[in-house]
C-alpha cells in the first residue's frame, strides 16, 4: 500500500479536491518558453514601431522653418493678388535705399534689402517651372537679411554659429532667419530698454512682429485666402523699418 502510493503520487493528489494536475512535459515547458519568447519579441517589435510612428507623425508636423522648400503656394491665385504682391515687395527696396550704410557691414545688410525686394517681386510675378527656384531665391534673399542685420547690429558673433549659418542658408533658409530674427530681437530689446528713446521704435517693431507671425501663419494655413501674404509684406516691412533705427 504504501509502495504503491509512492510510484503513483499523482493519483493521490488527484483524489484532493479542488487539486488538478496537468501532464508534465519537456515538450510543453519548451514550447511555453518559446511562446513567452515570441510575445515578448512582438511586443517590442510593437512598440518600436509605435516610437517610429509618432517620430515619424511629429516630424511631418513639423513647423514650415524645418520645411524644405518644394511647394510654390504663397498666393498669386489672380492678377490683382499678384500685383497685390509685388507693390508690397517693392517697399523692402526703398528701406534698403534709406538704410545707414556707415561701414560694411551696414552696407551690405541695406543692399541685402534691396535684394529682398526684387527677389519677391520677381518670385511673385513667375509662373511654371521657374517659380519654385524663385520661391528659394525669395527665401534665401530674407535669411542672408537677417545674417547681414545681425553682423551689422554686433561686429563679434559666434564663428561656430555665423559657419553653420552658412552651410544652412541655401538648404534651410527659413530655419536661418528664425535663429538670427531672435538675436536681432534680444538686442533690440536690450537697447530699447537702455536706450529710451528707441522705446517707441521697440513697441512698433513688436507689435509688428506679432501680426506679421500671425499673418505668416495664416497664409501657410489658409493658403487659399487671398491678401493674406500681401498682408505680411506690409508688417514685415514695418518692423525692418523699425530695424533700422537700431543703426542709425
Amino acid at each position: 500500500m504504501t509502495t504503491q502510493t509512492a510510484l503513483k503520487p499523482s493519483n493521490f493528489l488527484e483524489g484532493v479536491h479542488g487539486v488538478h494536475l496537468a501532464p508534465h512535459s519537456p515538450f510543453m515547458l519548451e514550447e511555453m518558453k518559446h511562446g513567452d519568447l515570441l510575445q515578448s519579441t512582438c511586443e517590442s517589435f510593437s512598440f518600436g514601431t509605435r516610437q517610429r510612428l509618432t517620430v515619424q507623425r511629429a516630424w511631418q508636423q513639423r513647423p514650415p522653418c524645418l520645411r524644405p522648400i518644394h511647394s510654390c503656394g504663397s498666393g498669386d491665385k489672380t492678377v490683382v493678388e499678384t500685383i497685390a504682391n509685388v507693390l508690397t515687395s517693392l517697399p523692402f527696396i526703398a528701406l534698403g535705399v534709406q538704410a545707414p550704410r556707415k561701414n560694411l557691414n551696414c552696407k551690405l545688410y541695406a543692399n541685402s534689402l534691396i535684394g529682398v525686394g526684387i527677389a519677391s517681386s520677381l518670385y511673385h510675378c513667375s509662373r511654371g517651372k521657374l517659380r519654385k527656384y524663385l520661391r528659394w531665391a525669395d527665401y534665401t534673399m530674407i535669411a542672408t537679411a537677417t545674417v547681414c542685420l545681425t553682423r551689422a547690429l554686433r561686429n563679434e558673433n559666434p564663428k561656430l554659429l555665423m559657419a553653420a549659418s552658412a552651410v544652412f542658408l541655401p538648404i534651410q533658409p527659413l530655419m536661418v532667419s528664425a535663429v538670427h530674427t531672435g538675436m536681432m530681437e534680444v538686442s533690440f530689446a536690450k537697447r530699447a530698454f537702455e536706450e529710451p528713446e528707441l522705446r517707441m521704435a521697440h513697441n512698433v517693431h513688436k507689435m509688428s512682429s506679432i501680426l506679421g507671425g500671425a499673418l505668416f501663419i495664416a497664409d501657410d494655413v489658409f493658403p487659399e485666402t487671398p491678401f493674406l501674404h500681401a498682408g505680411w509684406h506690409l508688417a514685415a516691412a514695418i518692423g525692418v523699418s523699425t530695424c533700422n533705427k537700431l543703426l542709425e
